[in-house]
């Protein structure tokens, strides 16, 4: 991926730069990230995770190739032309098996690797640092940097231009969709210099000891390491900006080599360019922009309440809630309490589990009944200030004028807020 290696060759070179990277499979997401790209005048990336999307589907349904189809599609729906988007695939490895043995989780992560790579995927998360049945849940470098290699090869060998792609690696890897429910903010500590060096150092010797040569170890261009951010179900754990920067000598005599930040959600707006003058050429951001989705949609339904106030009208919230409670896999293992304290955070939690409901049937009607409900009311500006802050219904009345559909104009404007501040210093080159 040409942009990212010239955007990692700037941020090394002191510019301040830092990619976005938008991981979500939601349409209204990717709806709204295409048209902030298309504003700020940028490539966008967005990228898939193993659980989303894989061989077999995914908990979306989409293969790798559905996938590019889908955004693609939406990219025309909204007139940006699709080459504006990049695609990359995280967390790809064994972790979506990590429940059976080894040999087996890791031939499907072979399969998942050529999967992406031919379908058009550039920037490759070569994520190995989980164990499978009967390993640590956490392996050591060498058995993560040998898988890594190991799927490095195979992704060399599917692509039709190798030199197109780029390989984030690391096992100092943030769990998918933030901290595990039993990780208190204790457990949040920086990656130390030295576990950052032996990891380079181990991933290097098993590139090498596979015989991928020079060319595929200068692709590998992002170390995934903790800086000292986290989010859970009910608390974020905060960037501390007064912490000396003691990662970024660890890339010294590393050409071509930055960092990758993971679980950035829900940070202060200064975190961002903050973490680019650390070398954090990239940032992962996800459950904040479904989070800012659910947001909206809830205001809006606040809205109907008022502009319709039909006494037997149904909310979505009762039916996100019936959805969730009828299969209750997604969220149980995520959150803990008493049923008050549960009920609360199956619909307003940072860890947004909430989010793997909006694509089935019952949510989709719930949603396309609200927003049909609101293209005949009246919406005066005092009854959505109550609901939505002044930089989301400006940014509305902007979007406005190319999406006439007003409740979906909040949407996206809600989305791309949370997603500004990332786009802050992501366009100081622009």
């Amino acid at each position: 991926m040409k942009e990212l290696r010239d955007l990692i060759a700037r941020n090394l070179a002191g510019s301040g730069e830092a990619m976005p990277s938008v991981c979500s499979a939601h349409p209204d997401v990717v709806a709204a990230s295409v048209l902030l790209a298309e504003e700020w005048d940028v490539p966008l990336l967005i990228e898939a995770t193993s659980n989303q999307v894989n061989q077999f589907g995914g908990y979306t349904g989409m293969r790798p190739a559905d996938f590019i189809a889908f955004v693609n599609g939406v990219c025309v729906a909204h007139g940006v032309d699709p080459s504006r988007v990049r695609f990359g695939g995280d967390h790809l490895g064994p972790q979506a098996w990590r429940n059976e043995p080894a040999e087996s989780a890791m031939a499907k992560a072979r399969t998942l690797v050529a999967a992406y790579v031919s379908a058009g995927f550039t920037k490759i998360h070569l994520d190995c640092s989980e164990g499978c049945l009967g390993e640590p849940a956490q392996v050591g470098d060498m058995v993560s940097a040998a898988r890594a290699a190991e799927l490095a090869r195979v992704c060399e060998d599917a692509a039709r231009n190798p030199d197109a792609l780029s390989y984030m690696f690391g096992t100092e890897v943030p769990p998918p969709g933030g901290a595990r429910v039993e990780q208190g903010e204790a457990a949040i500590t920086p990656t130390a210099p030295a576990s950052a060096r032996a990891t380079i150092e181990a991933h290097r010797a098993a590139f090498a000891g596979l015989g991928l040569g020079d060319s595929a170890w200068r692709r590998a261009v992002g170390l995934v390491v903790q800086p000292g951010l986290e989010f859970a179900p009910d608390h974020v754990h905060r960037f501390d900006l007064a912490t000396s920067d003691q990662l970024s000598p660890v890339l010294a005599g590393h050409q071509g080599l930055a960092f990758e930040a993971h679980s950035t959600d829900y940070q202060l707006p200064a975190v961002y360019p903050d973490l680019a003058e650390r070398h954090f050429a990239v940032l992962k951001v996800g459950p904040a922009l479904t989070y800012a989705y659910r947001q909206a949609i809830y205001a809006l339904d606040a809205v109907a309440g008022w502009a319709a106030a039909a006494s037997d009208r149904t909310t979505v919230s009762d039916v996100m809630e019936a959805l969730m409670l009828e299969a209750p896999g997604n969220w149980t293992k995520h959150y803990q309490g008493d049923e008050d304290r549960l009920r609360l955070l199956r619909h307003f939690s940072y860890a947004d589990r909430i989010r793997y409901y909006w694509t089935q049937t019952r949510a989709q009607a719930a949603v396309d009944a609200l927003l049909g409900s609101l293209k005949s009311r009246d919406m005066p500006r005092p009854l959505l200030e109550q609901y939505f802050a002044a930089p989301v219904l400006a940014r509305a009345e902007t979007l406005g004028q190319s999406t006439p559909d007003k409740a979906r104009a909040l949407i996206y404007a809600q989305i791309q807020e949370a997603l500004v501040p990332y786009f802050a210093c992501y366009g100081r080159a622009a």
